[in-house]
């Protein structure tokens, strides 16, 4: 079994940093980018990338809203077609900043209260999919289960990857529970190690109401930005390990 374990990384801004990005890259197979928009800076981007290249790890771009004081993390209503222009934006950034360095862009993904609106509205997914494709057809789309952005996905002639939200609840439909709730963010390494643990050996995963919901997703996340994330993800990558798998970016593994 082949599973990606990746993070959203570069998620500081000028001389405030979030997370440990270098201890993390010790451990990960692939990074997400924030390009500049719910955090991140064109110093900090190019560190991040740097140090991925150096020790042959993905990086795709992490694509947020507008929002570097609510990281992302709150709704903003936006022209679609000024939206999707916002993606390409977000989406160059990151590929100049790589192509720059020798490293290539192998993936995307929608951050924060953005991907949980585009993987839950069908009207939406679909303009901002087709705008990565226009960018590059050959990026991978990596994403929480979403049957919106599968769709958009495949009129695209895109690939999607589903990822698990290692320390995150999931509703009945698969989709990610509002932060606003109580028990929404998992912070109990036990329990977030229960739940990867049985997705890996069973395929399912327990619903914030208590109903088993069948997963085999190809990726785990980490979320660099909590406490003890790198120790989370040392031990995720044990398991996996231990478990018989191979810790392989999601550009390396087979459709």
């Amino acid at each position: 079994m082949d599973i990606d374990l990746n993070a959203d990384l570069a998620e500081g801004y000028g001389d405030w940093r979030m997370g440990d990005d270098e201890a993390l890259l010790e451990v990960l197979s692939s990074a997400n980018i924030a390009c500049g928009y719910h955090a991140g800076d064109p110093a900090i981007m190019d560190r991040a990338v740097r140090l991925a290249l150096a020790r042959g790890i993905d990086i795709g771009a992490h694509v947020g809203f507008p929002d570097r004081q609510g990281f992302g993390r709150r709704v903003m209503h936006i022209d679609i077609a000024e939206l999707a222009a916002m993606v390409i934006y977000q989406l160059g950034a990151l590929d100049g900043i790589a192509r720059a360095a020798g490293h290539r862009m192998t993936h995307m993904s929608f951050h924060g209260a953005l991907g949980n609106m585009v993987a839950a509205d069908a009207a939406m997914a679909g303009p901002l999919v087709a705008a990565v494709a226009a960018f590059n057809p050959k990026l991978t789309i990596i994403s929480s289960s979403s049957h919106a952005i599968e769709t958009a996905a495949a009129k695209c002639g895109l690939r999607v990857v589903t990822t698990f939200l290692a320390d995150r609840a999931y509703d009945d439909e698969g989709l990610l529970v509002p932060r606003r709730l109580p028990g929404s963010v998992i912070h109990e390494a036990a329990a977030v190690l229960a739940r990867v643990r049985r997705m890996l050996t069973e395929g399912v995963v327990t619903t914030y109401s208590g109903k088993e919901l069948a997963m085999r997703p190809r990726s785990i996340l980490v979320h660099g930005d909590t406490a003890g994330a790198v120790n989370l993800a040392r031990i995720l990558r044990r398991e996996i390990e231990q478990a018989g798998g191979r810790i392989v970016p999601v550009s390396r593994q087979q459709n």
